[in-house]
């Protein structure tokens, strides 16, 4: 009830407001006036007896009836006594403007808990926000620049953003596309509602059809997991653009896991599982959204281009292919059909982009073979290019596509290849999505390949059984041979080995192991063994004793310390090398798959699955993992090679995700590197384990 009153308020007060609307805590009053909100405004401002023909409060106790929001526009520690006033009052809803709380440090962090301590039962939007904008009931609850503009399109895309500054942004560049937004969300410091809030929200508001989000960070995942499988069991896609793609997100991994599973690539995987599309660029927020608003399916990955322009036709196609986007030449109906049309002007029909001379310029010649097209068997989707030729006559060229989009429920989208603002504006106020670049197009194209209804059938298929957590450990970081002792009995099978402290005992664990063997110093501290000469391989008995010496002369060289503890291990030959580990970040923990051995970092041929708390993954998850692998033919007999073991290999998969999803919140790091993958029948092996916990206070 109170997100419906923040959202569509019937009475508003503008706390702190100013009689000069050119002043910051003037606009707020002068907008909800210019466009046109119709319910009950209250300004409060002690000095002042009429703001802009409404009459002025002197005080928040003096507002006649409690308001559904309260637009606080005081400084920070004003605003907090205001909160206080207006929860007393019974205000469902307040949105708070003032900075200088938590982004200002300890004191403002302080500042931020006292006033969502003053809000009691009352929601909070802010602090440190620009507002909210309703563009569909007319309610700009805002002091944002851009609501100067008088003729702002309504649409169906929602738009949440971490950032106030963001909001005006994209609303004027969504007005100055033709694009229309439904409503606008600032939620900046987010003390009380969060981006989660509002997309549940906005999953069963009627007039948005697509949620665009702009983040700098998700503060609750498993809020945030919650409402976007909602929205994608609703049919309403999320787009998100996620910042902070440059950030390291592992600059000081303690293991090959954490380096490889950044910061920036877990949020890739985290999308991905909820069905997110991930916008790669700022215009793609606006711009993918717009083409899924059409309520156009892409069933298949097979694209028309239509041009009368060859290089802009091709620069399109190049951007197609660049994400596996087919792009076939027309089929010889369809041909024949397209000659037909030219009449006695010669027409190469052998390639695609599809050069169809003049059809730039003669509309219904453009109608006829966008209706070609549309209706061939060869593709799933047309894009039509508009060059210089279009300008001189944009009406009859957006006439001329509009006319044929109910012809079909393909997706239909127009790439602008000249500087034609005005000309863009009208294809998308035509709701035909239109961009001046060529990736939009793919971009376009992609989300809506991944919204048809198979893809997200087989989402909302996943999940995994509960897992029960295991007691805490008595140590954090466990040495090899502590480690491998739990993995194996979380069932991953590992190589015989025994712990030995000098050359005797290394020769006589040799009489209860098989030959050859691996040497390796046993220390938790140690990650990267074989960096600092910390494992030899293929010992026998007569090189055993001088290897352990070779390995404790090179070790304290490197480290300062001499090794004291070695582990002497049976070899494992014949197998493949992967990389299983799982990681904590803010997200939560993440299962990482990919190419191993000492140069997996090098290869960085990973994959990522996030798990849901309490749950490993499923068989079917940890298939897919593997298939998503670029060494994935390696693994499945390519080019006559040897099948390997990948039925065993997916077990283990799920039983280590298990095992980490038991350790519930201790996690910080696990590894299996490498991960030997025998042929078909043999099993895999983990040839090395690491293991970090949190240290117990």
């Amino acid at each position: 009830m109170h997100m419906d009153a923040l959202l569509n308020p019937k009475s508003v007060a503008v706390i702190g407001a100013s009689a000069d609307p050119s002043k910051t805590s003037g606009r707020p009053v002068s907008y909800l006036l210019k466009h046109g909100f119709a319910g009950d405004i209250y300004p409060v401002n002690p000095k002042a007896t009429e703001i802009q023909g409404l009459k002025c409060y002197q005080s928040i106790n003096d507002i006649p009836a409690a308001p559904d929001v309260a637009l606080v526009l005081l400084g920070a520690k004003r605003s907090i006594d205001a909160v206080r006033e207006l929860s007393q009052l019974g205000c469902k809803a307040a949105i708070v403007l003032a900075s200088g709380f938590a982004e200002a440090g300890q004191d403002g962090l302080d500042m931020q808990q006292q006033l969502l301590d003053a809000a009691g039962g009352m929601r909070i939007l802010g602090p440190n926000t620009i507002g909210l904008i309703n563009l569909t009931n007319k309610i700009p609850l805002s002091a944002s620049g851009a609501l100067e503009v008088s003729d702002l399109p309504v649409g169906n895309i929602a738009v949440v953003s971490q950032s106030g500054g963001v909001l005006g942004a994209l609303l004027s560049r969504a007005a100055g596309k033709g694009i229309g937004l439904s409503s606008l969300v600032s939620t900046s410091n987010e003390v009380d509602l969060e981006v989660a809030d509002f997309v549940e929200h906005l999953v069963d508001d009627k007039d948005t059809k697509v949620i665009a989000l702009y983040l700098e960070s998700i503060r609750n995942p498993e809020r945030f997991r919650e409402a976007a499988l909602k929205a994608s069991r609703a049919g309403k896609p999320i787009v998100a653009f996620k910042i902070g793609r440059s950030e390291a997100g592992a600059r000081a991994a303690s293991s090959h896991t954490g380096a490889l599973a950044g910061e920036d690539r877990v949020y890739d995987a985290f999308f991905k599982q909820l069905g997110v599309i991930r916008a790669n660029t700022f215009d793609e927020l606006i711009d993918i959204p717009a083409a899924l608003c059409n309520d156009r399916k892409m069933l298949g990955r097979r694209v028309a281009i239509l041009t009368s322009t060859g290089g802009a036709g091709t620069l399109v196609s190049d951007a197609l292919g660049m994400v596996d986007f087919e792009t076939p030449v027309p089929d010889e109906e369809t041909a024949m059909l397209l000659r037909d049309i030219q009449g006695d002007t010669p027409t190469v029909l052998d390639r695609n982009p599809i050069d169809v001379t003049l059809a730039g310029l003669q509309p219904d010649l453009l109608r006829k073979a966008i209706t070609i097209l549309l209706d061939s068997k060869s593709y799933d989707a047309l894009v039509v290019i508009i060059g210089s030729s279009g300008l001189a006559m944009p009406d009859l060229v957006v006439g001329a596509i509009q006319d044929c989009l109910p012809k079909s429920n393909k997706p239909v989208m127009t790439y602008v290849s000249p500087n034609a603002p005005d000309t863009l504006k009208r294809l998308n106020s035509a709701h035909i999505p239109s961009f001046t670049s060529p990736e939009s197009c793919s971009a376009a194209l992609e989300a809506l390949y991944r919204t048809r209804p198979e893809a997200l059938e087989l989402l909302s298929a996943q999940g995994s059984k509960e897992v029960a957590l295991r007691a805490p450990f008595e140590t954090s970081v466990f040495d090899e041979s502590q480690a491998k002792s739990l993995f194996a009995a979380a069932g991953i099978p590992v190589p015989a080995h025994k712990i030995v402290h000098n050359e005797a005992e290394a020769e006589a664990a040799l009489n209860e192991l098989n030959a050859p063997v691996v040497l390796k110093v046993l220390d938790s501290k140690l990650m990267h063994k074989s960096d600092i000469g910390g494992v030899s391989l293929f010992n026998d008995r007569q090189s055993i004793g001088q290897a352990l010496t070779a390995m404790r002369g090179s070790v304290a060289k490197h480290t300062k310390t001499e090794p004291s503890v070695f582990l002497v291990e049976e070899m494992v030959a014949g197998g493949y090398e992967i990389i299983l580990g799982a990681n904590r970040d803010e997200l939560g923990v993440s299962i990482l798959l990919g190419a191993g051995g000492v140069a997996a970092e090098l290869y960085k041929d990973t994959t990522i699955r996030l798990l849901e708390k309490g749950k490993g993954l499923t068989l079917k998850q940890a298939e897919e993992m593997m298939r998503d692998l670029v060494a994935w033919p390696l693994l499945d007999g390519y080019r006559g090679a040897d099948l390997r073991d990948t039925k065993a290999l997916a077990e283990v998969i799920v039983n280590f995700s298990e095992f980490i999803a038991s350790l519930g919140d201790e996690l910080v790091t696990a590894e299996i590197n490498p991960l030997f993958v025998l042929k078909a029948g043999a099993g895999v092996v983990a040839a090395d384990a690491v293991l970090v916990l949190n240290e117990r206070s």
